[in-house]
């Protein structure tokens, strides 16, 4: 699916956009990203967006020379330039900020201008049997990187550690793959964060165990206060995934997905439950309720 680009200030079509081979994002993987899309033609929870950005911009002190408002006018000539969004179709956005383009060295002065990319293409929803009849996913021996290492807190480029076990996920025909951190303990999954349901609670790793801080994760513990479910951290073991009364996975692109198997074992009655249903239910009506309260992108 065609993508329209803007590489530092210049749009174009997805076969004539280019960036220097010297840019430190491709030589070193030193750079960070945000993946949005829109509901109602507005970007979903832009400035949570930008505030995560900003934290692992800090986390690898790299300046992000546009502020949000900045990133925000060049995201929306990017979705312009796309044609979207249209009547039947959302938009799907991705913006990068590498180190820049510099010597072959790690020291930052030998880049002192970074790199600002958007991606834009249409969104693509999941196919409705995901969310109707749910998803197997593959536990995979693939180890969340240590917090010491690259600290799964910066939204990093470099994603060979996602790359290794979700290419593993897909060997064993998983639609994701869960990582367990160092400590054994279940971490998230590999494009998404872990929940389970017990008791009528749904529970998620602490950001300690060493994960990404999901935004939808994040909604998530709003959306359940708004349908009186408890949404709550809690350290998880394998056990606690395989004794779930429900499972489910969420992600900006994918929502709120249900997970129904585990590799051979099968979890809870082995469909979607009523409380990721509802947590779904309810984490679209408020995007609906937030986004159409707004003019459309221009």
């Amino acid at each position: 699916m065609a993508a329209t680009v803007n590489v530092n200030g210049r749009v174009s079509d997805q076969e004539h956009a280019s960036i220097s081979i010297f840019d430190h994002g491709f030589l070193f993987g030193e750079g960070i990203y945000e993946t949005l899309r829109t509901y109602n033609g507005q970007p979903f929870l832009f400035e949570r967006h930008m505030r995560r950005l900003r934290t692992s911009a800090s986390m690898i002190a790299l300046s992000i020379p546009l502020t949000d408002p900045q990133i925000d006018a060049r995201f929306r000539e990017t979705v312009t330039a796309a044609g979207l969004p249209t009547k039947d179709r959302e938009a799907y956005i991705r913006i990068l900020v590498t180190r820049g383009i510099g010597e072959l060295t790690y020291d930052p002065a030998a880049t002192p201008v970074p790199s600002i990319v958007v991606i834009v293409k249409p969104h693509v929803e999941p196919p409705a049997d995901v969310f109707e009849r749910g998803v197997k996913v593959a536990l995979v021996p693939i180890v969340r990187n240590h917090p010491g290492t690259v600290n799964p807190l910066i939204k990093s480029n470099s994603l060979l550690n996602n790359a290794l076990a979700m290419q593993e996920a897909i060997r064993r025909g998983g639609f994701e793959g869960i990582m367990r951190n160092y400590k054994g303990e279940l971490a998230e999954c590999t494009q998404s964060n872990l929940f389970i349901v017990k008791n009528g609670a749904a529970l998620t790793p602490p950001v300690d165990a060493g994960l990404l801080p999901g935004i939808t994760r994040e909604y998530l513990f709003e959306v359940g206060a708004g349908a009186g479910i408890s949404v709550r951290e809690q350290v998880l073991h394998d056990a606690d995934l395989f004794g779930a009364d429900e499972a489910f996975l969420t992600s900006t692109t994918r929502e709120v997905v249900p997970i129904v198997q585990v590799d051979n074992r099968t979890i809870g009655s082995g469909t979607p439950g009523p409380v990721t249903l509802a947590l779904l239910e309810g984490f679209r009506r408020k995007a609906e309720s937030l986004t159409s309260l707004k003019p459309t992108a221009s």
